[in-house]
Parts: C-alpha cells; structure tokens; sequence
C-alpha cells in the first residue's frame, strides 16, 4: 500500500520580535495577563520588504534542501494561507516561480488556521492514488498586517511566519501518514474571520482586520478538537496511549492543554512554541513540526498526532507514523 511520507521540513520566521513589553506600549495590556490567558510572550513580524509569498518561499527551499529534493521534483505546491499577497492569481503560483519549481502545478487552500492541514489532506489522495510522486505543502501567514493593532483582545495573539513539507510515496509497512479527518461548521462563521473591507457613505472603511469573539473560539476548540483527534486516531488503529507526539497548531497554551488533558495525552509529549510565535494560524503546525524535527524530537517508527482549527470553523486531526 501507498502511504504519504514527509521527506523533510522546513520553516522561516521574521527577525523582528513584538515582545509583551512592546505591546503594552501599544495597548492597555500586560505582559503577565497575555502569559497567563494565552501562554504568549512574544511574536515575530514580518518586514516591510517581506510577504506572504516570501516567507513560503524561504520556508519551502528550506524544506527541499533538508529533504535533498530538487525543486522541478516537486509535481504539485498547496499553499494554507488566509493572507495572500493578491486576491488572484494564488499565491502559491508565486512561489512556484520563486523556487523553480516549474512543474508543478499550485494552488491556494483557504482554511484559516486548519489550512496546512487540509493541505496535507489533499496532497495525500494526489500520492497515494499514484497520481503524483513528490509534493510541496506550504503555511504562511502575514496576520500582522490584518490584525487591529488597537484591539488589545486580538493584537496579543497573531505573529507572522512559514513552515513547509516535502511529500512523497512511501510503501514501508506501518509507516507514513495513517489517518485523516476534516470538518467545517459555516454556522459558526461568526465568531472568528476576517470580513472584507467595505466603504460606507461617510467615506470610512470597515473590516479587513480580524474579528473574533475569543471566549467562544476557546469553547468551540476544546470540545471539537478531541473529537477529532480522536476519530483520527480510531482511524489509523490506534490509541491515545500509543501517541509519542502531538504536533499542534499552536492558538492558545490553555487550548491545548484542555484538549491533550481531555485525550489523556501528557503535556509533554507537545512540542509548544507558542511563548515564541504566538499564532501564526495555517504557517503554525509545519512551523511546530520543522523545530521538532530539526531537534531530533521525531524518531522513526514515533506515533504523531496533528490538530488545529481555525476560522470557519475548520479543523481536523492527522495521525503519522514517523
């Protein structure tokens, strides 16, 4: 049988650094409510000079080279993002044509926080159908240029970044992604999003930030991720006992810790970067990834386990075996 390995992980990060300190220059906050509520202490923000597509771009070469894959190798380049540098054509053709990869074929996912996931989703039916033999999926997200800066609610939470991973076919008995599972409920579209902008008479412009209703984001997230994980590790045969490592994309310390408490998965076995990047929605997970497996976290045969969930509501759970 077929199975989708990842052959290598990369990811960038902006050099500038917003610090709690920083923010509560900006807004009235504090740095000790931010930890608290979130687990963030600081965020990275991207470059005038720096994009979307950049960062995907950085982060793919980065994943190409630890997996020792030549760019026209690649056959098909999904990009997770909710903040492309144009509205068409998608932002992964961009990035196509920054690395050389010019025969694949690209395109964008738009699935908020949930979207390198999806990705990874798609880009699985593609190769285990035998339809492609190599794969690029991207996340990368500019959120520091769609958040409202004086929303002390929402300012804390969102950093810019890319992550990335080189896919393949692997036929080793066991190994390589196991398990799946995706959902979206468009009836909670209002409680997270980011509403187009829109002129009304007086010449004022409204949206093009992000919007969210926190407190009803945390009780949608800790009820459905376990859920989902849990449906994904039923999937592949397994249990929450045999998981090694849970790969999370990283919204909030306290989600995360309600969800693996929920699944009886310890703490520990989560690679956490959020004190770091706060969160940079779909660039989150391969970005969490890439640190563990440059760590040497991941060995082979480790039982992984992957959520998010993001605006949408979309979300969904992976299960790999390393």
């Amino acid at each position: 049988m077929l199975r989708t390995v990842i052959l290598g992980t990369g990811s960038y990060s902006p050099s500038r650094v917003l610090t709690n300190a920083d923010l509560e220059q900006m807004v009235a906050t504090s740095g000790p409510w931010i930890v608290s509520r979130t687990g963030i202490e600081e965020r990275r923000i991207a470059a005038p000079e720096e994009s979307t597509v950049t960062m995907a771009a950085a982060a793919a070469r980065s994943a190409l080279a630890f997996a020792g894959v030549d760019p026209l190798e690649i056959d098909m380049i999904i990009l997770g993002t909710v903040t492309g540098d144009a509205m068409t054509p998608a932002s992964a053709a961009y990035v196509q044509a920054a690395i050389g990869a010019s025969n694949a074929f690209a395109f964008d996912v738009s699935a908020a926080c949930a979207g390198s996931l999806y990705a990874l989703s798609i880009a699985d039916q593609f190769l285990t159908s035998g339809k492609i033999r190599r794969a690029l999926v991207i996340g990368a997200e500019t959120l520091s240029r769609v958040t409202d800066w004086t929303n002390r609610e929402t300012c804390v939470l969102f950093g810019d970044g890319a992550g990335a991973m080189v896919l393949g076919r692997g036929e080793e008995e066991g190994r390589g992604l196991l398990a799946t599972s995706l959902r979206t409920d468009g009836s909670l579209t209002g409680i997270l999003g980011i509403p187009r902008a829109t002129a009304r008479a007086e010449g004022v412009f409204e949206g093009g930030k992000i919007k969210m209703r926190g407190r009803e984001v945390y009780k949608v997230a800790t009820r459905l991720l376990p859920e989902i994980v849990g449906e994904a590790l039923a999937q592949a045969g397994v249990t929450a006992a045999d998981v090694d490592h849970v790969i999370a994309h990283q919204a909030n310390a306290r989600i995360i810790e309600s969800v693996l408490a929920n699944l009886g998965v310890p703490l520990e076995k989560c690679w956490m970067n959020i004190s770091r990047f706060g969160n940079t929605s779909s660039a989150s997970l391969p970005i969490t990834l890439d640190e563990a497996n440059r760590a040497g976290r991941l060995k082979k045969g480790d039982v992984i386990a992957m959520m998010a969930i993001g605006a949408g509501m979309t979300w969904g759970g992976a299960v790999l075996r390393w």
